[in-house]
């Protein structure tokens, strides 16, 4: 090794910690020429460092450059204790990247909402993953208890070839504990729920609640909200892709000048929302994961539409077409893809049963001439075939028909 002194002492030390002895032969250096030795030694190392740390300066064969070393240093200041948990599996005593983007097995926690809603808001400054990220959809049931239409649901799932593309979300009345095996993809996915009464502002608590739950699965790009008697119309991968593409989220919002629209606004809403802001829309919305984040942040808007929307106000119809409208216009598409049927009348759509359901009946909710109608629906910006991705209001005795029509018509099961 060339730049280096060696100074053989033997063992230094035997077997019994004793002193090794010289040897007979051996004669010791002088004091002062050891001494020499040692400082030209020092002075010969500190010279190779310098030349070796300038700015493209020597590199010394023996001693690495000075940036190197920092680099190293800093390396090593940013590893973990030896006794780190590692997420990766490997022992190495390392936290890796999986720990943040690995969704929890279960949707259940102890969150309070005030605390559930800060967790959900946070989102990453930096927009680029660090990783190859496949966009999930969150599917959030809203429900009263019992799923009658799972059945259905599970066969429409089998069409994803796993679950690394969705996550499913339930929202019932507190206390429900539902039964599915292991294998469903309802197993454990309840989320902590609130009482909910029709036509109050606890509706739509339960409707952020569920996004809130949602956005902890940094995975989950899109959010579309359903309940117990809706019905998905086609496969999951038209579904998915039909989502995961658009470049819109879907929120009906429209300017009814009637009583049913204009007539619920109240003045206490201004100077956020004034009357010719005031829109109405379907319950049944999608949203892309940005606007998400805003809803369940929101503390400009919905505190108003809380404390001054009350029936014949309905918080449900108006906060979100109103609240988007205003803040995010170019970024809705103004119509839901869950179709309903009004045409009966009365405070509710229509629900149908298993007279209802049948090959005409569902041929009529997947052709283009029957969603399309007089005005053609718009997808990224061009008129499309297909507007409707679910229907509702289904009752649990139209499960076996809808089983049965499902492969034919709807694309699965």
């Amino acid at each position: 090794m060339q730049g280096v002194v060696v100074l053989d002492a033997g063992n230094g030390k035997d077997g019994s910690g004793n002193p090794a002895r010289p040897s007979p032969s051996a004669r010791p250096l002088p004091a002062r020429l050891l001494l020499f030795a040692v400082l030209a030694t020092g002075s010969l190392a500190a010279v190779l460092l310098l030349l070796g740390s300038g700015a493209g300066g020597l590199a010394s064969p023996v001693l690495p450059r000075l940036d190197a070393l920092s680099a190293a240093s800093a390396s090593a200041s940013r590893q973990p204790p030896p006794c780190a948990d590692d997420d990766r599996g490997g022992g190495g005593g390392g936290v890796g990247l999986e720990r943040w983007t690995r969704p929890p097995a279960s949707a259940w926690h102890n969150m309070t909402d005030e605390e559930l809603m800060w967790a959900a808001s946070w989102r990453p400054a930096v927009r680029r993953y660090p990783y190859r990220q496949t966009p999930k959809v969150a599917f959030m049931f809203l429900t009263r208890g019992p799923l009658p239409l799972a059945p259905l649901w599970e066969r429409f799932f089998a069409g994803a070839g796993g679950r690394e593309l969705y996550s499913v979300y339930v929202h019932s009345t507190p206390g429900y504990r539902p039964e599915f095996p292991p294998t469903s993809v309802f197993h454990r996915r309840q989320v902590p729920s609130q009482e909910v009464r029709w036509g109050e502002s606890s509706m739509v608590d339960a409707e952020r609640r569920l996004l809130a739950n949602a956005l902890l699965d940094g995975g989950n790009d899109r959010f579309v909200l359903v309940s117990e008697s809706c019905v998905p119309l086609f496969a999951f991968p038209v579904v998915y892709a039909y989502l995961t593409r658009s470049r819109h989220s879907f929120v009906g919002a429209f300017d009814d000048p009637g009583p049913h629209g204009r007539g619920r606004y109240r003045p206490a809403l201004a100077p956020e929302v004034s009357r010719h802001q005031w829109r109405k829309g379907a319950q049944w919305f999608e949203l892309h994961r940005a606007l998400a984040v805003e809803v369940v942040a929101d503390a400009r808007y919905y505190p108003k539409f809380r404390d001054h929307c009350r029936p014949p106000c309905y918080v449900d119809e108006h906060y979100l077409p109103t609240a988007l409208s205003v803040e995010a216009p170019e970024r809705i598409a103004n119509r839901s893809v869950t179709w309903v049927d009004w045409s009966r009348g009365g405070a509710h759509p229509a629900t149908f049963g298993a007279g209802d359901v049948d090959e005409a009946f569902l041929r009529r909710l997947t052709t283009a001439e029957q969603r399309l109608g007089k005005r053609p629906c718009m997808y990224n910006g061009q008129p499309a075939e297909v507007c409707f991705l679910f229907a509702r209001k289904f009752a649990p005795s139209a499960l076996q028909p809808l089983l049965n029509l499902a492969p034919k018509l709807l694309g699965y099961g």
